[in-house]
């Protein structure tokens, strides 16, 4: 492996950091596209021009207010054109951004706010408002809140509060006084200054705030383009939080990187409708909303005609032994190739259009771990999924597989520019000019995480001969039976959330005879199942404990059970009967089962397996 310095020089364009590069697309880029929103089924295109102007008005109106270089500034707000202004206009003016997930509770956001030293807070709206000022006088550092949507707060009334319009507003209105420092705090920005907090979930304690630098941040933008690169000409749908270091990565970073165009989605509701009108042609998601395409098929299919049935499956195999060939690097014979075309126009063509991914160029997935079945899946349906690794503590991608090169169930190789390598107990270490300064305020988990320049990612990894690293598990996860065998439960619980009816599942076992879990069904698709049984029920928690369902989860278990060796099959199962969302403890903001909480919250439904 070459080496690399985490203090060694980047850059791109001649731009040490992302301020710089921001405002040099900005100046040279005014008419170009940056991004579309849509609002109200319209989608509204906005340029680097218009871009940068706003952002530079945010960070105008945030200076007239008081804001200092280096002040932490909270955005808290779903996927929407004034987290683009607000974060920019923080960054080119020297501050920090430390996004918020609207999903957080009050209580959270009040940890936020005090760990981070929060003075400027942007709130979505009334919702995202209520919980800062339930919280208020508890959060010392606090100085404004800047309201995005004033959707019922015109009446509002309240000194420490200002719309976003009011703040670019006060932008204009200081652009003659204060335009000169704003030029010269963007100018002043160094490559290691801090630029981005992103809190991690909380999931074995209080969540903690990863320090990503501008060099961080313009380092990742590197990896992204040597690893994939994206064109001017590409699109893509930005669905994902900008809170998460994946949205801010995919539709800040890359489209800085590249010029290309992200389409902001509506809202949660108009995803898939959002996802088939711009059809993108480079498409990241996370496991679970491919898992959850995935089932959307299946359950359709159930509903098609037996000659559908028929046509999907022959599609399907034609597709798979296509995809082989691909992957293995050879031409298909000629009548594969021929039959092959027949199968795309009359059926795979039509699933591709459906799931919006008929013009993607490829498919990308990371941040969880992902069945590698449903990885195969895409291929055969003819687009290749190509999965990634990283971590919010080296500020994205560390490994990643990509369509020339390859290898389905690995994460990969190492990017351009990243080391990576096992520790002697397996544990896969990272070093790179992407490695985060640290964690806010707390040195002593910092020196824990990255010693002489080593990421301990705390993941527990292999690799093959060619240089593909896999993930086994997380090293705090790994399942020690009471009869010495180790297990990794993550294989098991990608198998069983490969069927249409299980959203997740925690496997149980630790020191323990044998294996159980706790499954959380798919609501969609296990209604509409016990709807087609006639199967009476009342409500979710009443869904989950009808003979019926836990039959359906039941067949599903015994599936997957006939994959594992038998030390490694689930004995017994028990359904989380309440309807889970981000807002719960046992969810973090992308919809991931937090292992330690389910374990202690449904400790009693855990031992009534044993």
């Amino acid at each position: 492996m070459s080496e690399v310095r985490a203090a060694g020089t980047v850059s791109i364009e001649g731009c040490e950091t992302v301020a710089a590069l921001f405002w040099k697309r900005v100046q040279e880029d005014s008419e170009r596209l940056a991004f579309r929103e849509k609002d109200f089924g319209v989608w509204n295109p906005v340029t680097w021009g218009e871009y940068g102007e706003r952002a530079r008005l945010v960070g105008l109106g945030l200076m007239a207010l008081g804001m200092k270089a280096g002040d932490v500034c909270s955005i808290a707000a779903e996927v929407r054109a004034e987290w683009l202004y607000a974060d920019q206009g923080i960054n080119c003016a020297g501050g920090v951004t430390n996004g918020v997930y609207p999903t957080d509770s009050a209580s959270q956001v009040e940890y936020l706010i005090n760990d981070s030293g929060t003075r400027f807070y942007f709130a979505e709206d009334e919702e995202q408002l209520d919980k800062v000022l339930a919280v208020r006088e508890r959060t010392p550092s606090l100085v404004r809140i800047i309201i995005m949507d004033m959707e019922g707060l015109r009446d509002l009334d309240d000194p420490a509060c200002l719309s976003f319009e009011r703040l670019l507003d006060l932008g204009r209105s200081a652009e003659e006084e204060k335009s000169a420092e704003w030029l010269q705090r963007a100018s002043a920005i160094k490559p290691d200054d801090l630029m981005v907090l992103t809190y991690t979930s909380g999931t074995t304690g209080p969540p903690k705030g990863t320090m990503l630098t501008q060099r961080n941040m313009l380092f990742q933008m590197q990896v992204l383009q040597s690893t994939y690169q994206v064109r001017s000409t590409d699109d893509q749908v930005g669905f994902l939080p900008f809170a998460h270091v994946a949205g801010r990565m995919l539709y800040i970073s890359l489209t800085i990187a590249s010029r290309s165009v992200v389409n902001l989605v509506e809202n949660g509701e108009t995803f898939a409708e959002d996802l088939q009108e711009v059809a993108p042609s480079i498409h990241f998601a996370v496991p679970r909303v491919w898992e959850k395409q995935y089932s959307t098929v299946s359950i359709k299919l159930k509903d098609a005609t037996k000659l559908g049935q028929l046509a999907y499956d022959w599609a399907l195999g034609l597709g798979e032994r296509v995809a082989r060939c691909r992957m293995q690097g050879e031409r298909p014979a000629i009548a594969l190739r021929a039959l092959h075309w027949v199968a795309d126009r009359l059926v795979l063509r039509n699933v591709r259009r459906a799931l919006g991914i008929d013009n993607a160029r490829w498919l990308l997935t990371a941040a969880a771990p992902i069945a590698p079945d449903l990885i195969k899946w895409f291929w055969a349906l003819g687009r290749p999924m190509l999965e990634a690794y990283g971590q919010t503590e080296c500020s994205g991608l560390a490994t990643a597989n990509s369509a020339d090169d390859n290898r389905i169930g690995s994460i990969g190789k190492a990017c351009e520019g990243v080391d990576v390598k096992l520790s002697e107990d397996n544990e896969i270490l990272i070093r790179s000019p992407g490695v985060v300064k640290g964690y806010w305020n707390k040195p002593e988990k910092t020196a824990e995480t990255i010693v002489d320049g080593w990421l301990h990612t705390g993941d527990v990894g292999r690799v093959d001969a060619d240089g593909y690293f896999y993930i086994v598990d997380r090293m705090k996860d790994i399942i020690i039976t009471a009869g010495g065998k180790n297990i990794t439960p993550s294989e098991i619980e990608n198998q069983l959330k490969f069927s249409p009816y299980v959203s997740d599942a925690v496997v149980v076992g630790d020191k323990r005879a044998y294996l159980t879990a706790l499954i959380m069904i798919d609501q969609e698709n296990v209604t509409k199942y016990a709807q087609d049984l006639s199967v009476p029920f009342t409500n979710y928690t009443s869904l989950c404990h009808t003979k019926e369902v836990e039959s359906l989860i039941g067949g599903e278990i015994e599936r997957v059970n006939g994959l594992f060796a038998r030390v490694e099959t689930i004995k017994k199962f028990r359904l989380i009967d309440q309807l889970l969302d981000p807002e719960d403890d046992e969810l973090t903001p992308t919809m991931k089962l937090k292992r330690k909480v389910v374990n202690e919250k449904y400790a009693a439904l855990i031992e009534s397996m044993y």
